[in-house]
């Protein structure tokens, strides 16, 4: 993939994300951390993780993606959006790169060999934004048979997407809200940027969930929660749709945690929308896939590991209800 497109006068355009920043020489872009140098690009993270970590699979979260296992993520620092709730802000909202840590794409990926994790994550902080990187270690992890998965914010520029299909296995999105208005002057973006990414990734075959933080006051209400219900149905019935419960966080402590009654609001939105799959997160519950068809309790999860699953998967790698035999979507081997 080309990350740049030179202009005139020595500067460039960058095409990581939707922003495509114009930059003049030693300018960085809005997510603070590439930058014009001589007339190129220059990706001033590659190679400097902020955080390593090796998580089970479902705390992406993804239950629809090899459930059980564990995956080795890693994040950057910057960010293209600018959420005032941010739960990764220490990380998400510094452009200060550690220069003293140096982890190549070739050690990332025998971290997760070694740590026996099934994926790699790029995640914690948005990796479109270093995406050079990124791709480096998902092109070898490929390689050694490794799957890969993008947490995003849904900002990826369409060139992005088209080479992701190369590589990415599987993506969480963030849908934050319905109001156009919203993402432009509250998280500084673009709401059908971000639809047009879920609905690139759905014909790129690429395997999504997609996140909601239920936030009070901002996108609670039930005909917000609606129009995105309706929005993932428009595109997929089989995306699971992962509500989640804010909590107060980074510039954002004058809210209090969403209520559980809105949670279930939004779960019975999700469910009369058609969603055969809707899941509640940072509750105290277990959350439990369900067969769409007889209501069988297929995998069952308590604080992110899985307690019990009793999906049959076939040579072919499709699942099914033991029960029923009706197909339950996802990558399950």
């Amino acid at each position: 993939m080309i990350y740049y497109e030179p202009l005139e006068n020595g500067k460039i355009k960058c095409l990581l994300c939707r922003h495509h920043c114009t930059l003049k020489e030693g300018q960085v872009g809005i997510c603070g951390v590439n930058m014009n140098k001589n007339g190129e690009l220059v990706n001033l993270v590659y190679g400097h993780p902020s955080s390593i970590n090796i998580d089970p699979i479902e705390k992406k979260p993804l239950f629809h993606f090899l459930p059980g296992s564990d995956v080795l993520s890693f994040g950057t620092v910057g960010c293209n959006f600018k959420c005032p709730f941010c739960q990764n802000w220490q990380i998400a909202h510094s452009n200060k790169v550690n220069d003293n840590i140096y982890v190549s794409p070739e050690e990332m990926v025998n971290l997760a060999l070694q740590y026996n994790c099934k994926s790699i994550a790029y995640t914690y902080n948005e990796p479109s934004i270093f995406y050079p990187y990124a791709r480096d270690v998902g092109i070898l992890a490929k390689e050694v048979g490794l799957k890969n998965v993008f947490v995003t914010n849904g900002f990826e520029s369409i060139y992005e997407i088209e080479d992701m299909k190369n590589w990415v296995d599987a993506c969480n999105v963030d849908l934050k809200s319905f109001k156009s208005e919203y993402y432009k002057k509250v998280l500084k973006g673009n709401l059908e940027d971000v639809l047009d990414t879920i609905k690139r990734l759905k014909k790129a075959n690429i395997w999504q969930e997609i996140t909601t933080l239920i936030v009070p006051g901002d996108n609670d209400s039930e005909e917000e929660l609606t129009k995105i219900a309706e929005f993932i149905a428009s595109v997929g019935v089989e995306i699971p749709w992962h509500i989640t419960r804010f909590h107060p966080d980074y510039k954002v402590t004058d809210k209090n945690p969403t209520p559980i009654e809105t949670m279930l609001k939004a779960y019975k939105i999700g469910k009369k929308a058609g969603l055969k799959y809707v899941y509640l997160g940072n509750v105290a519950m277990p959350v439990i896939t369900y067969c769409p068809k007889c209501n069988e309790e297929l995998i069952i999860r308590s604080i992110y590991r899985v307690e019990k699953n009793i999906l049959e998967i076939d040579e072919n790698g499709n699942g099914f209800c033991p029960k029923c035999r009706e197909k339950i979507e996802g990558v399950w081997k």
